[in-house]
Formats: C-alpha cells, sequence, structure tokens
C-alpha cells in the first residue's frame, strides 16, 4: 500500500509514459495537489488521485500516460 508520507513537496510527477506531468505542491485528502506555477499547469491547480500512482521513488510515477492527464484536465 502507498504511504502519503513518500510524497513530499517538490517531487517531480510522471505519467506512465515517463514524461513530466507536474510537481506537487501538496498532499490533500485522497489526492495530490499539483503546483500551479508548473508551465504545463497554465496557471491552475490540477489534482491526481493517490489510484492513479504506481510508485514512489525520487519521483512520483503515474499509471496514466502525460496525454490522458493533459486531455483530462482540459475537458470543461
Amino acid at each position: 500500500m502507498l504511504a502519503t508520507s513518500d510524497i513530499r513537496e517538490h517531487m517531480e510527477v510522471m505519467g506512465s509514459d515517463g514524461v513530466h506531468v507536474g510537481r506537487v505542491d501538496r498532499v490533500e485528502g485522497g489526492r495530490i495537489k499539483l503546483s500551479r506555477s508548473d508551465p504545463l499547469a497554465e496557471g491552475a491547480h490540477h489534482f491526481v488521485s493517490m489510484d492513479w500512482i504506481e510508485r514512489v521513488d525520487s519521483h512520483v510515477h503515474l499509471n496514466k500516460s502525460s496525454s490522458e492527464l493533459l486531455a483530462q484536465w482540459k475537458r470543461p
């Protein structure tokens, strides 16, 4: 089971394709709030569900690709 204590502020978050999707702002409940200052964020906070996390080492690795996440974030 994933320990949220392993997730640190400013950690890089990577899609399953190895592409950068953001940086951790903080853990909020059952999700990670990504920093809105990241270029991909376009000035908005985005959220990553804990269910999307594959593993945590020096990065947070997701089980969704960067294109899946970016498409989801662009939906109205």
